[in-house]
């Protein structure tokens, strides 16, 4: 990337082109530039919905997919290269050949922000949920906020929010590498005044080779915390108390646990100083996500008191344990759990949610540290809990991963549960799931993925 720090922007006068459009992200905030009054421009070889309806209900949608070199022109104000493109694009070769500034899209996203207080959450889970968290409250109590995150939510239109009047930025602080040129991780972009750490799991191993080198990247990220910042954190997580007390005298830390909570007939209550309140979400996971929110939130100017009463009609994130079907005593949520430390607190979160159904618990292996040989045993005892457990894989994912092959028997090997049930055809799965008996069961769906179009809602009207 051009060192692009000294850029100005010219509100409603920037001419802004998109190298790979219809990524989740970057569709969204070629949306919310758009909003902003700028001129957007875009191509892609390939858009899949939603991006390809949200941006032609926008005018964004390009005329043809691939590549045309001719978009690219010297009146461009500023080109954003998404990470499916490849470092040998044409638009991009274009683009260098004229000497345009070049930003990823993380370090654009810092340029919207540097003038304002920054907010960004990181761990290896619990950001699109800590996250939306705060955007509620945040909504709930009046205080505008440019956000970006990595979901669509509830009551807001867009996953990325940019204005030139408000004077913090929410940011999720993705771990994952900028683009294909540049191999930091997105949130060593965004340079926090407040940041927030939810956990340490190894994730993306093609990217991150060790635990070792991907706890490098969480060390580096408190380094690039501005002085005089706050890191709140997680204190129930082993890495983040090495690594948070020692790496920065100078900004304030604040640590956070589990906050005492109540389940009763189906309800989960968090216990406060003020007395109990009613939650529309649910576990153990969930409770201490609020409150690190909660304490992100106290930083912003919001007490605990208005934390509470907004939180009360919080209704998840999107994917997250989000209720897919209720019929008598049978129930079936989705969420996007997919690494090891997401499955077993989304099973354990089931079971505590509802101690006298049958847990069915089906999982998905999806990401290319899921699909890896050497990766499954890190998933040993994490759906210990489900009273019927299913792992569900596509060996045609494997090939285009360009990963070795994988055995029902390796996947078996490496949960290490006994009555595990191993699946590599959708159809197969969905007569397992139909067969079921759903009389006191609870089905728990969980991928980064959709089972391969598996119809999910099928399985409750068979």
């Amino acid at each position: 990337m051009q060192n692009n720090r000294n850029f100005e922007f010219q509100p409603s006068s920037m001419r802004v082109h998109f190298i790979a459009i219809g990524g989740s992200a970057m569709h969204n905030l070629a949306i919310a530039l758009h909003q902003k009054g700028y001129t957007v421009t875009g191509s892609d070889d390939e858009i899949f919905e939603p991006s390809k309806s949200r941006l032609a209900t926008f005018g964004l949608l390009p005329p043809t997919e691939g590549w045309f070199p001719e978009r690219i022109h010297p009146e461009l104000d500023a080109v954003i290269l998404g990470m499916h493109a490849k470092a040998d694009n044409p638009e991009l070769k274009r683009a260098r050949e004229l000497g345009l500034r070049i930003f990823s899209y993380p370090d654009y996203l810092y340029e919207q922000a540097r003038n304002k207080t920054r907010v960004v959450i990181g761990g290896s889970h619990g950001k699109t949920t800590i996250t939306a968290m705060i955007l509620h409250v945040l909504k709930k109590n009046g205080i505008d906020c440019d956000f970006m995150v990595g979901a669509q939510l509830e009551g807001f239109d867009v996953m990325v929010k940019l204005s030139d009047e408000a004077p913090v930025m929410i940011i999720e602080g993705d771990e994952y590498l900028t683009s294909p040129l540049d191999r930091r991780p997105k949130f060593h972009l965004y340079r926090p005044d407040i940041a927030l750490l939810s956990g340490v799991a190894w994730d993306h191993i093609n990217v991150f080779p060790s635990f070792e080198n991907y706890v490098e990247q969480f060390t580096e990220f408190i380094r690039l915390i501005t002085p005089r910042g706050t890191l709140i954190f997680c204190d129930e997580d082993e890495v983040l108390q090495a690594i948070c007390c020692k790496t920065r005298k100078d900004i304030t830390l604040i640590p956070y646990t589990t906050p005492s909570y109540l389940v009763e007939h189906g309800t989960t209550s968090v216990l406060t100083d003020h007395g109990p309140f009613p939650l529309l979400i649910f576990g153990r996971h969930n409770l201490l996500n609020l409150n690190g929110a909660r304490l992100v939130c106290n930083q912003l100017g919001i007490t605990d008191l208005a934390f509470y009463q907004a939180i009360t009609t919080f209704p998840g994130a999107s994917k997250r344990l989000e209720l897919l079907a209720s019929e008598g005593t049978f129930t079936m949520f989705r969420d996007f759990a997919h690494a090891p430390s997401k499955v077993k607190a989304t099973t354990a979160a089931m079971k505590e949610q509802y101690p006298g159904r049958r847990l069915v618990a089906c999982l998905e292996l999806h990401t290319y540290s899921s699909l890896s040989e050497d990766f499954l045993p890190h998933y040993a005892g994490t759906m210990d809990q489900a009273d019927v457990a299913i792992v569900y894989f596509n060996p045609h994912a494997i090939q285009l991963k360009r990963l070795p092959a994988i055995t029902p028997d390796q996947i078996k090997a490496g949960f290490n549960h006994p009555g595990l049930e191993v699946f590599d055809d959708s159809t197969k799965l969905m007569e397992r799931l139909s067969e079921l008996p759903k009389e006191h069961a609870v089905f728990l769906m969980m991928s980064s993925g959709n089972f391969d179009g598996l119809d999910l809602k099928l399985i409750e009207r068979r």
